[in-house]
């Protein structure tokens, strides 16, 4: 009953990855109970021959629900323990203690004290994990799709907190167990950052703000943002030093680059073929990576963020702190942990600068009319973030610029496709990444 349960109210979370596929069946491959009334279930979902994991809280109510849960229904007498502030303090007590329940394991950071006093309320913004909020102190991120090993956000943040390192979110402590006899994380708690925006919501405030003052330039507009673009760039640059300080860095030789942006021609065809307008631009995009073989001849790589854009940095009342060091979403374990230029960063918030100057403009009756603006807007915070970037000690010398301008490319490949599957009203924003009027990279 329960597994049958569990397998219609999964199909409707925003968290579950195999929407739009028939379910051909669950089953529960741990069941451990962490207090009365809350177990803790990692389940297989298979579909189509695959086999993903998830992790539920299960809170079990032999009374009638209360109001406040009904919401959180899975079935009869069973529901979505994450809503439940009255269970989810053993989380936190539990890392407290550094327990062991069952296979699960609890830990804090060494050095660190957890306060177990706060109540929990579920983060409404998340999609592939859920968040709760401890009060104003805490962040537990619960991995709900679980791959085996140790999350790189896990590992990354701690390693640099142990170095004492600036723009991250102080981590307190996890859950992990042992999947496929690999350690694997299921939560993590950080420092949350309250009183603070994120990197987002701020710029389009600043590109509103553009919108509205129509005979004032990008600088001098209120909104101005290109001084927090450049703090940005600073930040950016000394979280990279910090990454290569704390894991080990390489250097990418002629022929990995070349297999490098092979597998970019190979992307590039795929897309032309889902996407047909983005066959004209083609030619020039194939152009931009052959000149990547022809002139970076060695590339430093080291770990970097790999899924970096406005929406993965808060703006804290003192300075900015990068977030979501998981890289991208979807990707095996061993790419998202895979050395990698910073640059690869780089052109990530450069994309994004562009997104936020254009989104706005989607179905805009005066889009004609305001996008010289939304590219003003694009190419000053661009350059503001690269200034701050190069003053923060980030390598960008001139040959850089042909390495930095093919990973842009690059991404907005992968946005193309992402925009005419999921948004095709925003399909113009990277589509315009190839045309004239494209921001320039100028080092």
């Amino acid at each position: 009953m329960l597994t049958e349960l569990l397998t219609g109210w999964m199909r409707h979370q925003r968290w579950f990855a195999g929407k739009g596929r028939p379910v051909d069946g669950l089953t529960i491959d741990s069941d451990v109970e962490l207090a009365p009334g809350l177990r803790h279930l990692i389940v297989s979902v298979h579909q189509a021959g695959t086999r993903d994991r998830y992790q539920i809280l299960l809170g079990c109510c032999n009374d009638d629900m209360p109001d406040k849960l009904r919401h959180a229904t899975i079935g009869e007498g069973f529901y979505d323990a994450a809503h439940d502030a009255d269970l989810t303090g053993t989380l936190l007590e539990a890392m407290a203690d550094g327990r062991d329940i069952g296979p699960l394991r609890f830990r804090h950071l060494e050095g660190t004290h957890i306060d177990t006093s706060p109540r929990s309320l579920v983060l409404g913004a998340e999609q592939s994990n859920t968040s709760l909020v401890y009060g104003d102190a805490y962040i537990c991120k619960l991995f709900r799709r679980l791959i085996p090993g140790v999350n790189p956000e896990l590992e990354i943040v701690n390693a640099l907190a142990l170095r004492k390192a600036a723009h991250i979110a102080q981590p307190y402590g996890w859950i992990e167990t042992d999947i496929d006899g690999e350690p694997t994380t299921l939560a993590m708690t950080q420092e949350f950052l309250s009183n603070s925006n994120d990197g987002w919501a701020l710029a389009l405030a600043s590109v509103r703000d553009l919108y509205a003052c129509l005979d004032a330039s990008a600088s001098e507009a209120g909104g101005d943002f290109s001084a927090e673009s450049f703090r940005l760039g600073t930040a950016t640059a000394e979280v990279h030093q910090e990454l290569a300080a704390a894991f080990p860095t390489g250097v990418m030789e002629p022929q990995e680059i070349t297999h490098l942006v092979e597998d970019q021609r190979r992307r590039l065809a795929h897309a032309v073929t889902e996407v047909p307008e983005l066959g004209r631009h083609a030619a020039a995009v194939e152009e931009a990576y052959q000149r990547v073989c022809d002139v970076a001849h060695k590339v430093p790589v080291q770990r970097v963020h790999g899924d970096y854009h406005l929406g993965q940095v808060m703006r804290t009342p003192t300075d900015w702190v990068v977030l979501d060091f998981e890289g991208e979403p979807g990707q095996p374990l061993p790419e998202r942990r895979a050395l990698a230029s910073p640059l690869r960063d780089v052109a990530g918030m450069l994309r994004s600068f562009d997104y936020a100057a254009r989104h706005l403009l989607a179905d805009h009756p005066e889009a004609e009319e305001l996008l010289p603006r939304a590219v003003e807007w694009a190419e000053l915070n661009r350059s503001s973030f690269l200034a701050g970037y190069s003053a923060g000690g980030g390598r960008l010398h001139g040959e850089d610029a042909v390495l930095l301008r093919a990973l842009e490319l690059g991404k907005a490949v992968y946005e193309v496709v992402y925009e005419a599957r999921n948004r095709p009203s925003w399909l113009p924003i990277p589509l315009a990444a190839f045309g004239p009027g494209a921001a320039p990279v100028t080092l």
